[in-house]
């Protein structure tokens, strides 16, 4: 009795033609790609996973690379944010202003690190999922999966470093809340413009802070754990890019508050001014 012609010895017989024409005959390879329903690079990409049968691209060097993301995992945890000060022309101040920014870079470095080892944990939960039995790379999958496991707890620590209520909610709806009272009621136009000028300095200050912190945050990440990730993904395998952190977004986000405290409060408040006379 003949066998069923099955959709999946369909999938393995393209996926075999184009592991084999894939780096010996370029234009073999798109015919296949195209048979497969590819029309771009990010296609082209999700079937060169799809068809990789490999659990690990370089296996004889994934528990090196595995240990050292750990370690660099370990090293950023506890150098992170360790001894962040400014040396702004401030005084005394330098050390409130050097608290601040250390909590800003405290807060991205460990939402970077439970990020990334939530991630890994997900990746050779994955990986050791799709590896066969019989395959001698998988006990090393389920080791790292175990391990990454266990440490996932140790990573998940309060990203401030303090209660998070109190440079939350609570304290931050109160200080804007009383300010909005405040201007609102005050009498004439000019305690109104000095009260939106204090906000707009305030706001100005929270932003160099805020640049500052993530700045740091960015070198500190750098200079720890993007290569030895990196190495880790390269020695895995077809699995895309490892996650980022949130330097970037924060400096973005504190520069254009910076430039409406600087620039656009002031100059609405100038135009109300001249409506006022």
């Amino acid at each position: 009795m003949d066998e069923p012609n099955l959709v999946l010895d369909e999938i393995e017989e393209r996926f075999n033609a184009f592991q084999l024409v894939r780096k010996s005959d370029e234009n073999a390879k798109n015919d296949v790609l195209s048979e497969l329903g590819a029309t771009d690079d990010v296609d082209n990409d999700i079937i060169l996973e799809l068809s990789s049968v490999w659990p690990l691209g370089h296996p004889a060097k994934f528990e090196q690379a595995h240990m050292l993301v750990v370690r660099s995992l370990e090293v950023l945890d506890r150098n992170g944010a360790r001894g962040v000060k400014t040396r702004a022309p401030i005084g005394p101040l330098n050390h409130v202003a050097g608290f601040l920014v250390q909590l800003v870079t405290r807060f991205i470095v460990r939402q970077h690190l439970k990020r990334q080892i939530k991630n890994l944990h997900w990746l050779y939960a994955r990986r050791e999922a799709n590896t066969s039995l019989d395959n001698p790379f998988r006990s090393k999958l389920r080791r790292a999966r175990i391990e990454s496991e266990r440490l996932e707890p140790t990573f998940n620590t309060s990203p401030l470093g303090v209660p998070t209520f109190i440079f939350g909610g609570a304290v931050l709806s109160w200080i804007f809340g009383s300010l909005q009272v405040l201007i609102a009621g005050l009498n004439t136009w000019y305690w109104q413009a000095v009260a939106a000028l204090f906000v707009s300095a305030v706001t100005a200050v929270a932003s160099w802070i805020v640049v500052r912190g993530a700045a740091t945050a960015r070198h500190r990440i750098t200079l720890t754990t993007d290569k030895p990730i990196r190495a880790l993904y390269e020695t895995i395998g077809r699995c895309g890019e490892p996650p980022g952190d949130d330097s970037t977004v924060f400096i973005v986000v504190a520069l254009i508050l910076g430039i409406i405290a600087a620039v656009v409060i002031p100059v609405a408040f100038g135009l109300a001014g001249l409506g006022v006379l």
